[in-house]
C-alpha cells in the first residue's frame, strides 16, 4: 500500500503542504504538482465538478507520485467515502461536520474492523492490484495510513469540538473559514477576534485529543500567521485561483512591458 507523505510528513514534526483541486483534470497535473514539492492534494467533490471517474483518474495518477491524494466528498455517508476510497484514495475529508456522531458516522464508513465498517474488496484500484496474502495485515495497515479529516465550518461544531475531537479515527480538524465565519455572522472576517478566538480553540482542542489542526489559505502571509497559532498542516490555495493569480500577472506585466502609445485616429471630414 502506498504510504501517507502527509502523515510522514507529520510524524517528523515538520508542517505538510498541500493543494486543493477544484477543476483541473489532466494526466500532467500529478507530476506537475510533484515536482512543484506538494506533501498531499485534496480532490474537490464537493465544490468542483468532479464524478467518481475524475476521482478515479486523479488518484490514479497521483499514486505514481509521492503525493498523498485525498478527496473532500459532498456528504459524509457511506456510498460517497467507500466508492472514493476504493479508487485508492489515501484520505477522505468530509465537509460541515457538527456533531461526535457524525464523526463517528464516517470513521464507521472509513475504517475497516475493528474500528468501522468498511467492506472489503482487493485485487483492484484499491491496492494497487495485488494481492493480499494476510487479510488481517491488509485491513491493519489500510487503518493506519488512512487520514480522516473532518472540517469545522460552523458554530454547532464549535460547541461539540471535544466530541468530535475525542473521536476514535478522525485524524484532522480542518478549519473552513469562509463557512465557519459565515455561520458565526461574520462572512469573511478573518481579521474579527471571535474569528481568531475560533481558532485557537480548534487548535486548542485537537492537540488536546492528539489530532492535527489544518487550514487552506490563499496567500503565504496568511498561512504563515495562521501557522504562528499552531496549524499543523496547510494548504495552498487551489488549482483556479493559483493559475488565474498567475497568468494575470503575467499577461499584466507583459502588457506593461511592451506598451506602445495608441495611434493618433485619422480624422474623417
Amino acid at each position: 500500500m502506498k504510504k501517507n507523505r502527509f502523515q510522514e510528513v507529520l510524524s517528523r514534526g515538520q508542517i505538510p503542504i498541500g493543494h486543493m483541486i477544484v477543476d483541473f483534470n489532466v494526466r500532467g497535473l500529478a507530476k506537475m504538482l510533484e515536482v512543484a514539492g506538494l506533501d498531499f492534494v485534496v480532490i474537490d467533490m464537493e465544490h468542483g465538478g468532479f464524478g467518481h471517474a475524475g476521482v478515479a483518474d486523479l488518484v490514479a495518477w497521483f499514486k505514481a507520485t509521492s503525493v498523498a491524494p485525498f478527496v473532500r466528498v459532498p456528504v459524509g455517508t457511506y456510498p460517497f467515502i467507500a466508492r472514493v476510497l476504493d479508487t485508492g484514495a489515501l484520505g477522505v475529508m468530509v465537509p460541515n461536520v457538527k456533531t461526535g456522531s457524525e464523526a463517528r458516522t464516517i470513521v464507521e464508513a472509513v475504517k475497516y474492523r475493528p474500528l468501522g465498517g468498511r467492506g472489503l474488496t482487493f485485487g483492484s484500484a484499491v491496492n494497487d492490484y495485488e494481492g493480499v496474502p494476510d487479510v488481517s495485515e491488509y485491513m491493519r495497515e489500510a487503518n493506519e495510513r488512512t487520514t480522516v479529516i473532518c472540517q469545522i465550518e460552523s458554530h454547532e461544531a464549535l460547541d461539540h469540538l471535544d466530541d468530535i475531537a475525542s473521536t476514535r479515527g478522525i485524524d484532522v480538524l480542518w478549519v473552513g473559514q469562509f463557512d465557519l465565519t459565515n455561520s458565526m455572522g461574520i462572512p469573511g472576517d478573518f481579521k474579527n477576534s471571535r474569528f481568531h478566538s475560533a481558532l485557537k480553540q480548534v487548535i486548542a482542542t485537537a492537540h488536546k485529543h492528539g489530532k492535527h489542526a489544518a487550514i487552506q489559505g490563499g496567500s503565504v502571509a496568511q498561512l504563515k500567521g495562521w501557522a504562528e497559532l499552531g496549524f499543523d498542516a496547510l494548504s495552498y490555495s487551489e488549482d483556479i485561483g493559483v493559475y488565474i493569480a498567475a497568468v494575470s500577472d503575467g499577461v499584466k506585466d507583459l502588457r506593461a512591458a511592451v506598451a506602445r502609445p495608441a495611434a493618433e485616429g485619422t480624422r474623417h471630414e
